[in-house]
């Protein structure tokens, strides 16, 4: 699983820790890259702004917050899923938002999965322990075109 690059897209520093000590304890040890804010997250996936001369980032899994600044969640969905080189990249949402519009648009626009994030934290770890298993280890990618 460690070549399994994972993308998480979170602004809020509390909840990026969380996961990230939920997939240590989960013994989840891919390369974890975090983007803060909308605009960061498109950067590293397309190579464009500060992260422009760099090879864009083709993660095994996006975990993507709703509520970002710069470019919302949504936004960023929709960006991923227009490029013929990453719309077929698996893209969970993984909010705390409960509104029901926010899922049936995540949805809409695509999205492979909507999990609200637990406020519990053994149930934080082991939400995260199950998108971990299921997205790094059992499903499997089609090839790059």
């Amino acid at each position: 699983m460690t070549d399994k690059v994972i993308l998480l897209v979170e602004d809020n520093h509390r909840d990026e820790a969380l996961v990230l000590r939920a997939f240590k304890k989960n013994n989840i040890v891919n390369t974890v890259v975090v983007a803060r804010d909308g605009v960061e997250a498109l950067d590293i996936l397309f190579g464009m702004g500060k992260h422009a001369g760099s090879e864009p980032l083709t993660p095994q899994i996006v975990m993507l917050d709703l509520k970002l600044p710069k470019i919302d969640g949504l936004e960023v969905l929709q960006r991923i899923r227009a490029n013929a080189r990453t719309h077929r990249l698996p893209v969970v949402i993984f909010t705390s938002s409960n509104e029901q519009e926010d899922m049936i648009k995540s949805y809409e626009l695509g999205a492979n999965s909507y999990v609200r994030k637990p406020v519990d934290f053994e149930n934080f770890v082991e939400a995260t322990r199950q998108l971990g298993l299921y997205w790094l280890v059992m499903n499997q990618l089609p090839p790059a075109e």
